[in-house]
């Protein structure tokens, strides 16, 4: 295995997904004290990432399942789960803090899969030409480091989220933060892609 390419198939990723650790920090922290819910938020990192390499492999092949004009359109998944969350932030907003951790349940994998997919719609960008220069077997190096590296993500964002000052700030302001992110996520890949003309 070449060296090279693993170093940059983890600087690729690491930049493509830095975000990532601050939403998944979110996601932790909404699904503290729930039963599995570390677990739902760990299978749809995984399952959102996995459908980003899948799109990226199939089109570094030359097969486009997803056309190019529609990408920006995936904002649109961060922004009704992050409307959701707002909402469901607003109907508890009168609730203790152990009331509104029982109301709203943690995440769930498809939640945080579809977050994770439409996050990394412009990633798709990035790493098909990457794949598509670099050959099967590189290709197969980059997804294995991808992946790998999808659970250093979530063990990272989860540290964060357990930190006892972040986990405080986070219990106190996390139902409020995690809408702000998604809503900032869903706008921003509509906006830069141009999608409804903006």
């Amino acid at each position: 295995m070449n060296l090279g390419i693993v170093g940059q198939a983890a600087g690729l990723f690491a930049v493509t997904n830095i975000d990532d650790i601050l939403v998944l920090s979110l996601f932790f922290a909404q699904g503290a004290g729930h039963h599995g819910s570390a677990r739902r938020i760990v299978i749809g990192q995984c399952l959102g990432f996995a459908g980003i390499l899948a799109v990226a492999v199939a089109a570094a092949f030359g097969a486009t399942f997803l056309p190019e004009s529609a990408i920006p359109y995936l904002g649109l998944l961060p922004l009704a789960l992050g409307l959701k969350a707002a909402w469901q932030a607003f109907k508890h907003r009168d609730d203790e803090d152990d009331e509104r951790q029982t109301a709203e349940g943690g995440p769930k994998a498809l939640e945080v899969a579809a977050v994770t997919f439409a996050n990394g719609g412009d990633n798709i960008g990035v790493y098909v030409p990457v794949f598509a220069t670099t050959g099967v077997g590189g290709m197969s190096v980059y997804a294995i480091v991808f992946l790998i590296l999808v659970a250093v993500w979530c063990f990272a964002g989860r540290f964060f989220a357990t930190r006892p000052v972040i986990a405080k700030a986070l219990s106190r302001w996390g139902h409020i933060l995690l809408p702000l992110v998604l809503i900032a996520i869903g706008l921003l890949i509509l906006i830069e892609g141009g999608a409804f003309g903006l």
